[in-house]
């Protein structure tokens, strides 16, 4: 894992389901039911009694999280994010994925959590362009934690394939420096 800012931000490449931290987000759908890609891997990595616990969610708008247990992962907790999904860049889409990072984030701190991995929302299915998922992603991450100094002690970004992370990698560098 590479570090930034004094360990406070990592990045990392592969399955999150494996990481030792005490939250990891789960990129999911307006009515948090299975889906495909990283809750898919989230859900079948926790056990059944997840898609238990988020069936009492409801529907909840994009931006929007929730937190569950983490049932048979390492992680205690999983915050669920609804992932918003990318039209054409002209739609508030930005602020969409801004909102889900923020929330998770808040909700992380409101429960105690101190380290915390994100995947990279919306990228997948959801159409997000890395370079600006990456930069919304790493920028309301460093202002979350500049307006909330020592609430969390790791923040880890872990993109599923290589080339994410290069883009990660590259863009903290800079926005870390």
């Amino acid at each position: 894992m590479e570090l930034y800012r004094g360990g406070l931000f990592g990045v990392t490449v592969g399955d999150i389901t494996k990481l030792t931290v005490d939250a990891i987000v789960n990129s999911t759908n307006p009515g948090f039911v299975r889906g495909f890609g990283v809750d898919a891997a989230i859900h079948e990595a926790a056990g059944p009694e997840l898609a238990k616990a988020t069936s009492a969610f409801g529907q909840a708008p994009f931006g929007d999280a929730r937190i569950t247990p983490g049932f048979e992962l390492q992680a205690k907790h999983v915050i669920h994010v609804v992932a918003p999904i990318w039209k054409d860049g002209e739609k508030g889409e930005v602020a969409l994925l801004e909102k889900a990072y923020r929330n998770a984030l808040q909700l992380a701190v409101d429960n105690g959590v101190k380290t915390l991995a994100f995947p990279a929302i919306s990228t997948g299915a959801y159409a997000y362009p890395i370079e600006v998922a990456t930069k919304t992603a790493l920028e309301t991450a460093r202002a979350f934690t500049d307006e909330n100094a020592g609430k969390l002690t790791q923040i880890v970004f872990c993109p599923y394939t290589d080339k994410d992370a290069e883009v990660y990698k590259r863009l903290a560098q800079e926005l870390f420096a």
